[in-house]
């Protein structure tokens, strides 16, 4: 039994829906130690790697990009249980939060404690300490003067929660609100959790580590890549540049391919000013280049990290021999396609479009399906872990308009 609690644990969680019996998700967590005068003595916060889609995405704006760098809850498990040990749990509609916790550590086989049994919630106490004020965390911040800039981030939910503690505390000086909530805190026995040194990930990660695919290429002299090795490599690149961008996962997928095929930094330019001229040439196959198809051009050509020029080269070089790319990806009539994520419009809007273009939505990844749209494309989905394992392209919604025409 612990001797007593030794402040407060300010708890605010982001998941990937409402539900964790839904096989709902903890994806970011962010925790804020708090001393019993309502002063803030330290702060935490890492993003989650749920194993599976990320859910509204326009809430919580957290991209799958940023999440493929972040640890496991398990990884993580260790360090959240030194943190919450000791400590009086507090958040913002705690049953909600402690409720994902305790499924979490379920999921690794860990029994935890109920922590809404034993903590403070200061949604529950905004009916005593700000009457009036609307129940969810905005209102009551609002009411209680409590500047709350990027809602839906988790270590700044847990900080304004904080505030709101810090206010209820001070409504009740010199004593405590809740005396019953400190004794329990202090009978909480934690169970010993391995792991406290995975590295806790903060958004915004993929902006600073994801430098262009063709940074991470080895640079030397160029070799004459055989016939195979361009087709293998083109054939990647044109399903990647399906949508006209490039995602974390892609650039990792030609990155790869182009190591285990002993591709460098200069094979790949040459490859890449063919896939270029390749465009060029169907775009000059009716003899007029569009104004949209000349920006096409140009998109692929600062994807590709290719100079100022480059497009200009390519269609004068498209009227010569046939560069290296013979086939291009098509989505013929009759075509199983996927979709995954929350879409704008529904997925069921998009799935009907997809029928009335000809195609045939699948619910399912097999190896009979030709493409996946979804939502973010670099999900972690199911649907896109199985695509990726078959070389299947994914692409946007967007994207997929464009291919409707």
């Amino acid at each position: 039994m612990a001797s007593g609690p030794t402040g407060y644990a300010v708890i605010d969680v982001e998941t990937t829906g409402l539900r964790p019996s839904w096989h709902d998700r903890i994806i970011e967590i962010g925790i804020a130690h708090v001393a019993f005068d309502g002063q803030v003595t330290g702060e935490w916060t890492t993003l989650v790697n749920p194993e599976r889609d990320l859910g509204p995405q326009h809430i919580h704006g957290i991209t799958a990009s940023d999440v493929r760098h972040a640890p496991t809850f398990k990884e993580i498990a260790g360090a959240a249980v030194a943190l919450l040990q000791g400590r009086v749990p507090v958040a913002h509609n705690l049953l909600f939060d402690a409720s994902f916790l305790q499924y979490e550590f379920a999921r690794i086989g860990v029994e935890s404690p109920r922590l809404h049994d034993v903590g403070v919630c200061t949604m529950a106490e905004a009916r005593r300490f700000l009457p009036g004020a609307p129940r969810n965390l905005a209102g009551c911040c609002a009411v209680a003067d409590i500047q709350l800039d990027g809602h839906h981030d988790a270590l700044i939910d847990a900080h304004a929660a904080a505030q709101l503690l810090r206010r209820y505390l001070e409504l009740c000086h010199p004593d405590s609100p809740w005396p019953a909530a400190l004794k329990a805190a202090a009978d909480v026995t934690w169970p010993s959790v391995s792991g406290t040194d995975a590295v806790w990930v903060r958004r915004g990660v993929s902006a600073e580590r994801n430098t262009h695919f063709l940074a991470r290429i080895l640079d030397r002299l160029p070799q004459a890549a055989q016939p195979t090795q361009a087709d293998s490599y083109l054939a990647l690149l044109d399903q990647v540049l399906l949508d006209r961008r490039i995602s974390a996962a892609e650039a990792d997928a030609l990155v790869d391919l182009a190591t285990t095929l002993g591709l460098y930094r200069a094979d790949l330019d040459r490859l890449h000013r063919d896939y270029l001229t390749a465009i060029a040439r169907a775009a000059l196959a009716d003899g007029v280049v569009t104004e949209a198809e000349r920006q096409e051009l140009d998109i692929v050509a600062t994807l590709l990290h290719l100079p100022l020029g480059a497009v200009e080269d390519a269609l004068t070089d498209s009227a010569g021999t046939p560069g290296a790319l013979t086939t291009r990806f098509e989505l013929p009539p009759g075509a199983l396609v996927v979709f995954t994520g929350e879409m704008d419009d529904g997925r069921e809007a998009w799935e009907q479009r997809a029928r009335q273009a000809g195609y045939l939505p699948h619910p399912s990844v097999t190896k009979k399906v030709s493409l996946l749209v979804a939502a973010d494309p670099d999900t972690l989905s199911g649907k896109a872990r199985k695509a990726r394992v078959y070389g299947i392209p994914i692409v946007t919604p967007d994207a997929f308009a464009r291919m409707l025409g």
